[in-house]
Protein backbone atom coordinates (compact mmCIF):
# COMPACT_ATOMS: atom_id res chain seq x y z
CA UNK A 1 0.00 0.00 0.00
CA UNK A 2 1.56 3.67 -0.72
CA UNK A 3 0.20 7.04 -0.44
CA UNK A 4 1.01 8.97 -3.79
CA UNK A 5 2.19 12.69 -3.31
CA UNK A 6 0.49 15.01 -5.72
CA UNK A 7 2.02 17.97 -4.06
CA UNK A 8 4.26 18.24 -1.90
CA UNK A 9 4.18 21.43 0.26
CA UNK A 10 6.52 23.49 1.17
CA UNK A 11 8.47 21.44 3.12
CA UNK A 12 7.65 18.20 3.92
CA UNK A 13 9.37 15.33 5.25
CA UNK A 14 8.92 11.74 6.88
CA UNK A 15 10.15 11.96 10.64
CA UNK A 16 9.83 9.94 13.70
CA UNK A 17 11.00 10.67 17.31
CA UNK A 18 14.37 11.19 15.85
CA UNK A 19 17.66 9.12 16.13
CA UNK A 20 19.79 9.53 19.51
CA UNK A 21 23.49 8.24 19.87
CA UNK A 22 25.05 9.64 16.85
CA UNK A 23 25.68 13.12 17.72
CA UNK A 24 29.19 13.03 18.56
CA UNK A 25 30.03 11.69 14.91
CA UNK A 26 28.22 14.61 13.49
CA UNK A 27 24.71 13.52 12.73
CA UNK A 28 22.10 14.75 15.08
CA UNK A 29 18.82 13.15 16.13
CA UNK A 30 16.42 15.03 14.14
CA UNK A 31 12.91 13.64 14.24
CA UNK A 32 9.82 15.26 14.93
CA UNK A 33 10.58 19.06 15.76
CA UNK A 34 7.30 18.99 17.77
CA UNK A 35 7.57 15.77 19.43
CA UNK A 36 3.81 16.61 21.54
CA UNK A 37 2.38 16.86 18.34
CA UNK A 38 4.40 13.72 17.04
CA UNK A 39 3.24 11.59 20.02
CA UNK A 40 -0.37 12.04 19.80
CA UNK A 41 -0.74 12.50 15.97
CA UNK A 42 0.20 8.63 15.95
CA UNK A 43 -2.13 7.34 18.90
CA UNK A 44 -4.99 9.05 17.65
CA UNK A 45 -4.68 6.57 14.59
CA UNK A 46 -3.74 3.52 16.19
CA UNK A 47 -0.02 3.87 16.40
CA UNK A 48 3.26 3.71 18.43
CA UNK A 49 4.07 7.19 19.62
CA UNK A 50 7.37 6.48 17.48
CA UNK A 51 5.82 5.56 14.01
CA UNK A 52 6.97 7.47 10.89
CA UNK A 53 5.13 10.51 10.10
CA UNK A 54 4.88 13.38 7.88
CA UNK A 55 5.81 16.88 9.13
CA UNK A 56 4.68 19.53 6.95
CA UNK A 57 6.05 23.49 6.69
CA UNK A 58 3.53 26.18 6.69
CA UNK A 59 2.01 24.70 3.64
CA UNK A 60 0.64 21.20 3.44
CA UNK A 61 1.08 18.93 1.19
CA UNK A 62 -1.83 16.68 -1.47
CA UNK A 63 -1.57 13.02 -0.79
CA UNK A 64 -4.31 10.32 -2.76
CA UNK A 65 -4.40 7.26 -0.83
CA UNK A 66 -4.87 3.46 -2.99
CA UNK A 67 -6.05 1.43 0.35
CA UNK A 68 -8.50 3.10 3.33
CA UNK A 69 -6.33 4.26 6.44
CA UNK A 70 -7.22 6.61 9.68
CA UNK A 71 -5.56 9.89 9.26
CA UNK A 72 -5.07 12.71 12.00
CA UNK A 73 -3.57 15.86 11.78
CA UNK A 74 -2.36 17.88 14.32
CA UNK A 75 0.57 20.63 15.87
CA UNK A 76 -0.02 23.72 13.84
CA UNK A 77 -3.59 24.44 12.83
CA UNK A 78 -3.16 23.45 9.34
CA UNK A 79 -6.60 22.53 8.04
CA UNK A 80 -6.78 18.50 6.42
CA UNK A 81 -9.80 18.53 3.82
CA UNK A 82 -10.73 15.20 2.51
CA UNK A 83 -11.80 15.99 -0.98
CA UNK A 84 -12.37 19.36 -0.45
CA UNK A 85 -14.51 19.34 2.90
CA UNK A 86 -12.56 20.01 6.06
CA UNK A 87 -11.98 17.97 8.86
CA UNK A 88 -10.76 18.65 12.51
CA UNK A 89 -7.27 18.55 13.25
CA UNK A 90 -6.28 16.30 16.70
CA UNK A 91 -9.08 14.30 15.70
CA UNK A 92 -8.80 10.99 13.72
CA UNK A 93 -10.81 10.62 10.37
CA UNK A 94 -10.94 7.42 7.74
CA UNK A 95 -9.99 8.13 4.49
CA UNK A 96 -10.85 5.26 1.26
CA UNK A 97 -9.04 4.08 -1.34
CA UNK A 98 -9.01 6.82 -4.13
CA UNK A 99 -9.57 9.98 -1.95
CA UNK A 100 -7.63 12.97 -1.42
CA UNK A 101 -6.34 15.00 1.40
CA UNK A 102 -5.34 18.49 0.66
CA UNK A 103 -4.79 21.60 3.38
CA UNK A 104 -6.27 25.22 3.64
CA UNK A 105 -4.16 27.76 4.91
CA UNK A 106 -2.41 27.77 7.95
CA UNK A 107 -4.17 29.70 10.94
CA UNK A 108 -1.79 28.93 13.40
CA UNK A 109 1.53 27.62 14.81
CA UNK A 110 4.41 26.36 12.19
CA UNK A 111 4.47 23.03 11.53
CA UNK A 112 1.62 20.19 11.25
CA UNK A 113 1.91 16.21 11.65
CA UNK A 114 0.32 13.62 9.52
CA UNK A 115 0.19 10.26 10.51
CA UNK A 116 -1.42 7.42 9.01
CA UNK A 117 -2.43 4.31 10.49
CA UNK A 118 0.39 1.93 10.08
CA UNK A 119 2.80 4.43 9.57
CA UNK A 120 5.19 5.15 6.62
CA UNK A 121 7.24 2.05 6.11
CA UNK A 122 10.67 3.72 4.67
CA UNK A 123 13.65 2.06 5.50
CA UNK A 124 15.09 2.23 8.68
CA UNK A 125 18.62 4.09 9.05
CA UNK A 126 20.75 3.81 12.43
CA UNK A 127 17.51 3.18 14.22
CA UNK A 128 15.19 5.17 12.76
CA UNK A 129 13.11 6.55 9.50
CA UNK A 130 13.38 10.33 10.40
CA UNK A 131 14.75 12.03 7.43
CA UNK A 132 18.06 14.56 8.37
CA UNK A 133 18.31 16.61 4.48
CA UNK A 134 21.14 18.08 5.61
CA UNK A 135 23.02 14.59 5.24
CA UNK A 136 20.66 12.94 2.78
CA UNK A 137 20.21 10.59 5.65
CA UNK A 138 17.12 8.48 6.29
CA UNK A 139 13.02 9.59 5.63
CA UNK A 140 12.21 8.80 2.07
CA UNK A 141 15.61 8.70 -0.22
CA UNK A 142 16.88 10.91 2.23
CA UNK A 143 15.25 14.53 0.69
CA UNK A 144 11.95 16.39 1.52
CA UNK A 145 9.04 14.76 -0.27
CA UNK A 146 8.57 16.57 -4.15
CA UNK A 147 5.17 15.35 -6.79
CA UNK A 148 5.29 11.96 -7.90
CA UNK A 149 6.62 10.64 -4.75
CA UNK A 150 5.08 7.07 -3.63
CA UNK A 151 5.54 5.94 0.05
CA UNK A 152 4.85 2.92 1.31
CA UNK A 153 2.47 2.69 3.69
CA UNK A 154 2.58 -0.14 7.06
CA UNK A 155 -0.16 -2.43 8.26
CA UNK A 156 -2.20 -0.69 11.14
CA UNK A 157 -5.70 -0.28 11.39
CA UNK A 158 -6.80 3.11 13.36
CA UNK A 159 -10.04 4.14 14.80
CA UNK A 160 -11.43 7.30 13.59
CA UNK A 161 -13.57 9.84 15.47
CA UNK A 162 -10.22 9.57 18.51
CA UNK A 163 -9.69 12.97 19.50
CA UNK A 164 -7.54 15.11 22.07
CA UNK A 165 -9.89 18.27 23.29
CA UNK A 166 -7.70 21.21 24.05
CA UNK A 167 -7.55 21.36 27.33
CA UNK A 168 -4.83 18.98 26.93
CA UNK A 169 -2.77 20.36 24.30
CA UNK A 170 -0.01 23.62 24.50
CA UNK A 171 -2.13 26.79 24.84
CA UNK A 172 -1.34 29.31 22.07
CA UNK A 173 0.63 32.80 22.92
CA UNK A 174 0.42 36.16 21.41
CA UNK A 175 4.20 36.17 22.91
CA UNK A 176 6.52 33.03 23.15
CA UNK A 177 8.14 33.04 26.72
CA UNK A 178 11.48 30.96 25.92
CA UNK A 179 13.32 29.69 29.22
CA UNK A 180 16.87 29.59 29.29
CA UNK A 181 19.44 28.68 31.36
CA UNK A 182 22.92 30.84 30.95
CA UNK A 183 25.93 28.96 29.77
CA UNK A 184 29.48 28.44 30.38
CA UNK A 185 30.63 31.25 28.08
CA UNK A 186 28.11 34.04 29.66
CA UNK A 187 31.02 35.89 31.35
CA UNK A 188 31.81 36.82 27.72
CA UNK A 189 28.78 39.42 27.37
CA UNK A 190 28.71 42.86 29.91
CA UNK A 191 26.75 42.47 32.78
CA UNK A 192 25.03 45.24 31.58
CA UNK A 193 24.20 43.26 27.95
CA UNK A 194 22.92 40.16 29.40
CA UNK A 195 20.45 42.02 31.31
CA UNK A 196 19.31 43.45 28.82
CA UNK A 197 19.24 40.48 26.84
CA UNK A 198 16.46 38.94 28.92
CA UNK A 199 14.48 42.60 28.47
CA UNK A 200 14.24 43.10 25.32
CA UNK A 201 11.19 41.46 22.36
CA UNK A 202 13.21 39.49 19.66
CA UNK A 203 11.59 38.32 16.82
CA UNK A 204 11.12 35.31 14.67
CA UNK A 205 13.65 35.67 11.63
CA UNK A 206 12.23 34.75 8.37
CA UNK A 207 15.64 32.64 8.38
CA UNK A 208 14.26 29.43 11.19
CA UNK A 209 14.18 26.05 9.72
CA UNK A 210 15.03 22.46 11.39
CA UNK A 211 18.76 23.20 12.09
CA UNK A 212 18.02 26.60 13.85
CA UNK A 213 15.65 29.70 14.73
CA UNK A 214 16.73 33.43 14.17
CA UNK A 215 15.74 35.80 16.22
CA UNK A 216 16.26 39.74 15.62
CA UNK A 217 15.09 43.10 16.62
CA UNK A 218 17.23 43.15 19.81
CA UNK A 219 20.02 45.36 20.51
CA UNK A 220 23.59 43.74 20.25
CA UNK A 221 25.19 42.52 22.82
CA UNK A 222 28.10 43.99 23.97
CA UNK A 223 31.34 41.92 24.81
CA UNK A 224 33.89 41.69 27.66
CA UNK A 225 37.36 42.56 25.98
CA UNK A 226 39.85 39.69 25.55
CA UNK A 227 42.92 38.56 23.70
CA UNK A 228 41.22 35.93 21.79
CA UNK A 229 42.32 32.48 22.29
CA UNK A 230 44.72 30.56 20.05
CA UNK A 231 42.63 28.64 17.70
CA UNK A 232 39.65 30.92 17.79
CA UNK A 233 38.46 33.31 15.37
CA UNK A 234 38.66 37.45 15.47
CA UNK A 235 35.02 37.70 15.85
CA UNK A 236 33.91 38.47 19.71
CA UNK A 237 31.52 35.38 19.80
CA UNK A 238 34.51 33.42 18.50
CA UNK A 239 35.75 30.42 20.75
CA UNK A 240 38.12 27.41 19.91
CA UNK A 241 35.74 24.87 18.39
CA UNK A 242 33.52 23.36 21.17
CA UNK A 243 30.48 20.71 21.32
CA UNK A 244 26.78 22.27 20.77
CA UNK A 245 24.05 20.96 23.32
CA UNK A 246 20.32 20.59 21.76
CA UNK A 247 19.13 24.20 21.80
CA UNK A 248 21.90 26.16 22.60
CA UNK A 249 21.72 30.06 21.61
CA UNK A 250 24.60 30.89 19.92
CA UNK A 251 24.76 35.06 18.48
CA UNK A 252 27.45 35.69 16.30
CA UNK A 253 29.00 38.76 16.27
CA UNK A 254 26.49 39.79 19.14
CA UNK A 255 23.49 40.46 17.17
CA UNK A 256 20.99 37.97 16.32
CA UNK A 257 20.79 35.05 18.70
CA UNK A 258 19.94 31.63 17.06
CA UNK A 259 18.90 28.30 18.86
CA UNK A 260 19.77 24.75 17.55
CA UNK A 261 17.47 22.66 16.97
CA UNK A 262 16.07 18.98 15.69
CA UNK A 263 18.58 18.96 13.02
CA UNK A 264 21.82 21.18 14.44
CA UNK A 265 25.30 20.12 13.39
CA UNK A 266 26.87 19.21 16.37
CA UNK A 267 29.99 22.22 17.09
CA UNK A 268 31.62 24.39 16.03
CA UNK A 269 33.30 27.83 16.78
CA UNK A 270 30.78 30.38 18.33
CA UNK A 271 30.04 30.58 22.19
CA UNK A 272 26.66 29.73 23.35
CA UNK A 273 25.02 32.62 25.49
CA UNK A 274 22.67 29.55 27.05
CA UNK A 275 20.38 26.66 26.27
CA UNK A 276 16.58 27.06 25.79
CA UNK A 277 15.29 24.03 28.24
CA UNK A 278 13.57 21.25 26.90
CA UNK A 279 10.32 21.81 27.90
CA UNK A 280 9.91 24.97 25.37
CA UNK A 281 11.97 23.33 22.34
CA UNK A 282 8.11 22.20 20.95
CA UNK A 283 6.89 25.41 21.49
CA UNK A 284 9.80 26.88 19.01
CA UNK A 285 9.04 24.42 16.51
CA UNK A 286 5.50 26.35 16.16
CA UNK A 287 6.96 29.98 16.02
CA UNK A 288 6.07 31.91 12.91
CA UNK A 289 8.17 34.65 11.19
CA UNK A 290 7.96 37.60 12.56
CA UNK A 291 6.47 36.44 15.94
CA UNK A 292 7.42 38.16 19.35
CA UNK A 293 9.37 36.07 21.59
CA UNK A 294 11.39 37.08 24.96
CA UNK A 295 14.08 34.89 26.91
CA UNK A 296 13.54 34.40 30.29
CA UNK A 297 16.40 33.32 32.46
CA UNK A 298 16.12 30.24 34.68
CA UNK A 299 17.84 28.04 37.17
CA UNK A 300 18.54 23.96 36.69
CA UNK A 301 16.25 23.48 39.41
CA UNK A 302 13.72 25.60 37.47
CA UNK A 303 14.38 23.96 34.08
CA UNK A 304 14.31 20.63 35.67
CA UNK A 305 11.13 20.94 37.29
CA UNK A 306 9.69 22.61 33.87
CA UNK A 307 10.64 19.15 32.73
CA UNK A 308 8.73 17.44 34.96
CA UNK A 309 5.79 19.52 34.01
CA UNK A 310 6.22 19.15 30.61
CA UNK A 311 6.38 15.08 30.75
CA UNK A 312 3.41 15.15 33.27
CA UNK A 313 1.13 16.92 30.51
CA UNK A 314 1.97 14.61 27.78
CA UNK A 315 1.55 11.87 30.04
CA UNK A 316 -2.09 12.98 30.99
CA UNK A 317 -2.29 13.36 27.39
CA UNK A 318 -1.66 9.74 26.22
CA UNK A 319 -3.61 8.49 29.29
CA UNK A 320 -6.65 10.12 28.08
CA UNK A 321 -6.20 8.66 24.64
CA UNK A 322 -5.96 5.45 25.91
CA UNK A 323 -8.66 5.10 28.39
Amino acid sequence: MTVKVISPGLATSVQDLGRPGYYHIGIPEGGGMDRFATRIANLLVGNEPGAALLEATFLGPELEFTQPVTVAVTGGELPPKLNGEEKPTWESFEVKAGDRLSFGYLKGGARAYIAISGGIDVPVVLGSRTTYVLGALGGFEGRVLKAGDELPIGQGAGKAGKSLPAEYRRPDKAQAELRMLPGLYWHRVTDAAGKRFFEETWKVAPEADRIGYRFKGGTPLDFVPREPPFGAGSDPSNIVDACYPYGSVQVPSGTEPIVLHRDAVSGGGYMMLGVVISADMDLIAQLQPHMPARFVEVTLDQALAARADATATRKRAEDYLAG
